[in-house]
């Protein structure tokens, strides 16, 4: 079996998606004009602009929901995880991806919006979505959908969990069952609660445990200020310089940085639409604004926040690919790429404290709790695509809550390895799925841009009305004008 799963990880995972991830973010990048750099202002001044109400979420609640999602521990061990194999030289091709996938963010959160629908009194959307009615192929989403249930439903939770235990128990001594019991209670209690009390909860817990991680990068930075120059010097040099000590690994730098980036900050993916559509806006492109900030605040905020910790301590190992080492720090002998990279950077600065393997646990117990939240809003989402004709939604929904809630107890107190695996198939068949749909709907995509620009050019607040622009199979939209129209009625005669 294991043979199979790492067989067609190889096919999926292969240089083919890195490759297409990149060239998907500079092609939308370019026919937008880099909206990413023109639009910087108004990704940030929408956060704070739209709404809670009864059928979604609001802007900054839906950014959060999505940030969760892509802040995880990836953040931590995925950054290790490059720099062990790819070398300093990775976290240049991390932000490069970044800065060109929120390209491809915006394209997907916008459709999202676009196509989304109203089932049980919620926005519900995503590639699903987009991919039936935006290309009429509904046996497309279907198979997304299902790829999308296997990976954010069965086997990914458990990996969130046990991350979390592992590092609880490093800490703390605290027994995995138990952390593993805690996790699952905590989660029941907002899962349960739906779409919009995960939504409040995430607000809350995702830009305080990002703010407090880079609060303490900043810390070590500023206690090594002086070796900040050589970092970045590290990094440039890594990146493209044949004669730097990894100037051998250049190509494995390019590999593991978009790689790693890519899974972190899910770009392209399909994963932060299913947020996206749940935001109650009056323009698609408000939310994509949104949602290509995200990115932003994923890996150039968070995932630097790991490297800088790792590189200006010196504490981590490069592989040669060849068995050896182009960099060791002998403190981290034996020990491969991961967390302990940033926990031995934090303990080096306050050695005796264990404060590394105190910070790192809480870090992972957020990163991961939050993303396994997302986790099963994307579940649900697709469960709600594949359920639309039953009348019954809430018996499946909490069907869908107690499958991933055991997955979370059972993923605790067992190996991650295999889960991982078969993980990645899941999600990397997604990535495939997601971007050839996004790369085939471009014009309304586009539109959706132009339109909002449009708008705020001549002072007004974007209003959505597909049928201006062409675009069919959006009728929600009519309904969302209408209501908004009769609110603004009721509100002037107030």
């Amino acid at each position: 079996m294991d043979q199979v799963v790492n067989f067609l990880n190889d096919i999926i995972w292969s240089k083919a998606l890195v490759y297409l991830c990149l060239g998907a973010g500079v092609y939308f990048s370019i026919l937008m004009k880099f909206p990413q750099v023109r639009l910087i202002k108004d990704m940030i001044g929408q956060l704070a602009a739209g709404q809670e109400s009864k059928r979604g979420v609001s802007s900054l609640q839906s950014f959060s929901m999505a940030l969760g999602g892509r802040v995880g521990t990836g953040n931590i061990a995925g950054v290790a995880t490059a720099i062990g194999f790819g070398g300093p030289g990775a976290v240049f091709w991390m932000w490069a991806i970044a800065f060109l996938g929120a390209g491809s963010a915006y394209i997907e959160a916008a459709l999202a919006q676009v196509y989304k629908e109203e089932m049980d009194g919620e926005y519900r959307g995503g590639p699903q979505y987009y991919i039936e009615k935006g290309l009429g192929m509904r046996w497309f989403g279907i198979v997304f959908a299902i790829a999308a249930i296997v990976s954010m439903g069965f086997f990914l939770p458990g990996i969130q969990s046990n991350s979390i235990a592992l590092a609880m128990h490093t800490a703390f001594g605290i027994p995995v069952y138990v952390s593993g019991g805690v996790v699952a209670v905590l989660l029941a209690l907002i899962i349960f609660g739906g779409v919009r009390r995960i939504g409040r909860v995430a607000e809350i817990m995702v830009p305080f445990m990002a703010v407090a991680y880079i609060l303490v990068a900043l810390v070590v930075i500023v206690m090594n200020i002086d070796k900040v120059p050589a970092v970045f010097s590290l990094i440039f040099s890594s990146a493209f310089s044949t004669s730097s000590a990894f100037g051998a690994i250049i190509g494995q730098a390019v590999m593991w940085g978009v790689k790693r980036g890519i899974y972190s900050n899910e770009a392209g993916q399909g994963t932060g639409p299913m947020a996206a559509a749940a935001a109650s806006v009056s323009h698609p492109a408000k939310q994509g604004l949104v949602q290509a900030f995200s990115v932003y605040v994923d890996t150039l905020f968070v995932c630097s926040a790991t490297a800088f910790m790792i590189l200006i301590t010196g504490m981590y190992t490069t592989s040669d690919g060849a068995g050896g080492y182009i960099y060791s720090n002998p403190a981290l002998e034996g020990a491969a790429p991961g967390p302990i990279f940033t926990q031995s950077a934090l303990d080096s600065l306050l050695p005796g404290t264990g404060f590394g393997n105190i910070f790192v646990a809480v870090a992972l117990f957020f990163f991961a709790f939050s993303t396994i939240m997302a986790y099963y809003y994307y579940c649900e989402s697709n469960v709600a695509y594949l359920a639309r004709s039953m009348k019954n939604h809430k018996l499946v929904f909490n069907v869908t809550r107690v499958v991933l809630l055991i997955m979370v107890v059972y993923g605790s107190v067992n190996s991650a390895g295999s889960a991982w695996a078969l993980g990645d198939v899941g999600v990397g068949l997604m990535a495939w799925l997601n971007i050839i749909a996004i790369i085939a709907l471009t014009k309304p995509g586009l539109a959706t841009l132009r339109d909002y620009e449009a708008q705020k050019k001549q002072g007004l607040d974007p209003i959505f009305e597909p049928s201006k622009l062409g675009i069919e199979n959006a009728e929600i939209w009519d309904t969302i004008n209408e209501r908004n129209r009769v609110r603004a009625e009721v509100d002037l005669k107030n």
